[in-house]
């Protein structure tokens, strides 16, 4: 009896032979931010290595806006089936606060399927700023009579973050200024219009290695290859300060196991490939260890940047509605 019931639920787990045919049809995957940017780049990368292992076209539509909300609610309102998905970044955990009504329960509104990624960021300025290390950056903005802007991607976005976690950390209290999108604010800090950024490498190593911007450290525990000159916030006074823009890919709640366990495979399958390896590298970043892109860390990471960022948010004061 049972050896009976085990085989039962296995089969339930398995679902019907649609789900171990999966998939049959082309497949969506929902962005909530612009096309060209790090994002975006992340997820065309990924798609097309996790394409060729499942054999089916995968399409990235991009849906920005209201901070990644609404491709976000579009994503958690399709059938769960796996042929819509959703691929996002720190800004799901965020919005949980960010948004105080948000459409959706970003504890429970998702099936996680795997991290991607975790993209670091670095803190720059425009390349007359007064200061030159990150010491002497946080000692000029808290004169009292020091007033200095920091440019952002909008609310929710991880340059946002990074910037509220930077005030944060130093107890220093900078004018937060959104645009839409990174390329305006790289624009403005090129052109001296804004003080400081702190954006993702992918976007800030070109200028940076350029001079026309002014690099002060990057959020990760190590030094990266592309900037070696360019040391940790820790290195650079600003003990323990880390943020990884961790990127994963999700389904909306109710999506059977055995859909779940193919998209598993396929994305842990994805990220060891040799071509995805050297195309991240290439924009400073580097895939997610097996161990970290499974579901169940995926889900572990959602929840706990959920925890880990409300503190900050309602401190701030700064919410999106």
């Amino acid at each position: 009896m049972r050896h009976l019931m085990s085989a039962a639920a296995l089969l339930l787990a398995l679902g019907p032979a649609a789900a171990q045919e999966y998939p049959t049809k082309p497949i969506t995957i929902i962005v909530p931010a612009a096309a060209g940017g790090p994002t975006d780049t992340i997820s065309r990368i990924t798609a097309q290595a996790v394409s060729k292992l499942l054999g089916q076209q995968i399409t990235i539509e991009n849906v920005g806006g209201a901070g990644g909300t609404i491709g976000t609610t579009r994503a958690v309102r399709a059938e769960p089936d796996g042929y819509t998905l959703l691929i996002y970044h720190v800004g799901l955990s965020t919005a949980a606060t960010l948004y105080r009504n948000l459409p959706y329960d970003t504890r429970q509104a998702f099936t996680p399927i795997g991290l991607l990624t975790d993209a670091p960021m670095t803190i720059i300025a425009r390349s007359d700023y007064p200061a030159n290390t990150l010491k002497e950056l946080v000692d000029h903005l808290k004169k009292p009579d020091v007033k200095a802007s920091m440019g952002n991607a909008g609310v929710g976005s991880a340059s946002h973050l990074c910037g509220m976690l930077f005030m944060s950390e130093t107890k220093v209290q900078v004018t937060t200024v959104p645009y839409r999108g990174t390329g305006p604010v790289m624009n403005d800090l090129i052109g001296k219009q804004i003080d400081l950024s702190c954006d993702q490498a992918t976007n800030t190593t070109g200028p940076i290695l350029g001079k026309t911007v002014k690099g002060y450290a990057v959020t990760t525990k190590a030094r990266l290859k592309s900037l070696p000159d360019l040391p940790t916030a820790d290195e650079a006074g600003l003990k323990g300060f880390e943020l990884g823009v961790w990127h994963g890919l999700f389904a909306p709640k109710g999506l059977p196991p055995a859909i779940v366990a193919k998209l598993s495979t396929a994305l842990r399958a994805a990220l060891k490939d040799p071509d995805l390896v050297k195309r991240f590298n290439d924009i400073n970043t580097e895939p997610m260890s097996d161990a970290r892109a499974t579901p169940q860390a995926a889900e572990r990471t959602l929840l706990s940047e959920i925890d880990r960022w409300a503190p900050i948010i309602k401190a701030s004061g700064q919410y999106a509605d």
